[in-house]
């Protein structure tokens, strides 16, 4: 059975604010839809372990997003995160980074997770992320020394969209800026927009409205 490794953040704030934050949850519930449909396994892994902070937990109408949520192997597996340092990277066929601010605070500038991810990518592995997630991917340095981005055409949350979420003013660092300096090329379409970009077993996508479809996008390539 194919596993995939979920990294979250354990950061739970937006920020240096008191603004409860986190995981976004329709974010990993969306994709762990999909990846529970084909059959697939997943592990949950934190940088510190335990509970993982979410948000977007109550949002009316998504039905996808309350299903997931009411799982009782979820709620075990999100609330007792692996620690990192327990991760047998070997283990897994891919990795996803679902989105939520907290991240731009941890796995932003983690370099045991990159390294993991580095590792997982140089032995054929897929890395996926979503909306935020991709700020993930900014540490990765590959053996060569040259950092994974380099060459990558990938997306992620856009400035419109922080400006029309109203967190522009609080956020750690734009993504969107962060991913044009880094990044061979930074793609975007208009705000709340479905875009998914991939780019040899790098697969990003914009934002929640992309989640499902970056899931749909690596099982595809699991399937080769």
């Amino acid at each position: 059975m194919k596993r995939i490794l979920i990294p979250v953040t354990n950061h739970a704030t937006l920020g240096s604010t008191d603004q409860a934050n986190g995981t976004y949850a329709p974010e990993l519930t969306h994709a762990l839809q999909v990846f529970m449909e084909h059959g697939y396994n997943y592990d949950i892994t934190s940088i510190h372990g335990g509970q993982a902070p979410l948000y977007g937990t109550d949002i009316d109408g998504d039905e996808i997003n309350s299903r997931v949520l009411g799982n009782e192997e979820f709620q075990n597996r999100i609330n007792n995160t692996i620690p990192v340092s327990d991760i047998n990277i070997d283990d897994y066929d891919a990795v996803f980074y679902p989105g939520g601010f907290g991240l731009l605070s941890d796995l932003a500038s983690n370099e045991t997770v990159a390294r993991l991810s580095a590792s997982h990518y140089e032995k054929g592995g897929i890395l996926a992320a979503v909306c935020h997630g991709p700020a993930a991917l900014l540490p990765i340095t590959l053996s060569s020394g040259e950092k994974l981005l380099t060459t990558k055409s990938v997306t992620g949350f856009t400035r419109e969209e922080e400006i029309d979420f109203g967190t522009i003013n609080d956020i750690p660092f734009l993504l969107e800026e962060s991913l044009a300096r880094n990044a061979a090329r930074y793609n975007k379409v208009q705000p709340w927009q479905e875009l998914v970009i991939e780019d040899d077993r790098v697969i990003t996508g914009q934002n929640p409205a992309s989640a499902h479809a970056v899931a749909v996008a690596m099982i595809r390539w699991l399937s080769r």
